[in-house]
This record gives C-alpha cells, sequence and structure tokens, in this order.
C-alpha cells in the first residue's frame, strides 16, 4: 500500500466516527426537542450537519475507492454502514484493521522481507 492509499484511509477513519455518531445523536436531540419545546427551527441545522458529515463520508469513501481498488461489494458494505446508526463504528474498526495490515506491510517492504 502506498502513502497516498495509507493516507485516504486514514482520512476516511476519522470521518467515519462523526458521521457515526451525528445521525443517531442529531437524531434523537433534534427530534425531542421539537416535541419537547414544540420547535422546529433547530431541525434544520442539525439536519445539515449530518448532510455535510455525510456528504464528506461518501467523498472519502469514492476517493479510497478509486486509489485502494476496493471491489464495488466492499464499497456498498461501507456505503450501508455509513447510513446505519452507529454502523461507521463498525467500518472504523474495519478501515483500522486495514490500515494496520497496509503499514505491517510497508514496513516488510522497506526491510526486505521477502513475499511482502
Amino acid at each position: 500500500m502506498d502513502i497516498k492509499t495509507a493516507s485516504a484511509l486514514h482520512r476516511l477513519r476519522l470521518a467515519s466516527i462523526p458521521e457515526a455518531l451525528s445521525f443517531p445523536a442529531l437524531l434523537i436531540f433534534g427530534t425531542g426537542f421539537r416535541i419537547v419545546f414544540d420547535y422546529d427551527s433547530l431541525v434544520m441545522p442539525l439536519g445539515l450537519i449530518h448532510g455535510v458529515l455525510f456528504t464528506i463520508y461518501v467523498l472519502l469513501l469514492l476517493d479510497v475507492w478509486n486509489r485502494a481498488k476496493w471491489p464495488f461489494k466492499r464499497v456498498a458494505l461501507f456505503f450501508v454502514l455509513a447510513v446505519l446508526p452507529f454502523g461507521g463504528l463498525y467500518g472504523d474498526r474495519l478501515l483500522k484493521r486495514d490500515e494496520e495490515a497496509g503499514v505491517i506491510a510497508a514496513r516488510a517492504r522497506k526491510e526486505g522481507v521477502v513475499g511482502a
């Protein structure tokens, strides 16, 4: 794995946690605030925040797809995980595993280990 692919994976990891937490947190907070206080003006800004985070996540996912040459099934899995509440947390674990494997492979190549 080259440095650009590793960087793309790392950026996707950084975006996955806020995106994963924004959907349920903002949905619960916005809906609860609307019901308790009968105040609808908070729902739109919270939805906008989540929409921006989701858009950033999808753009970074497309970047990883391009750089890492993932199969379509893997990209679809990460997209579905982004749609599910807290699904991005599981996606982060998968990305962390990929990132660590890439670092290990890069170190092995640097040290000249056969088969890396």
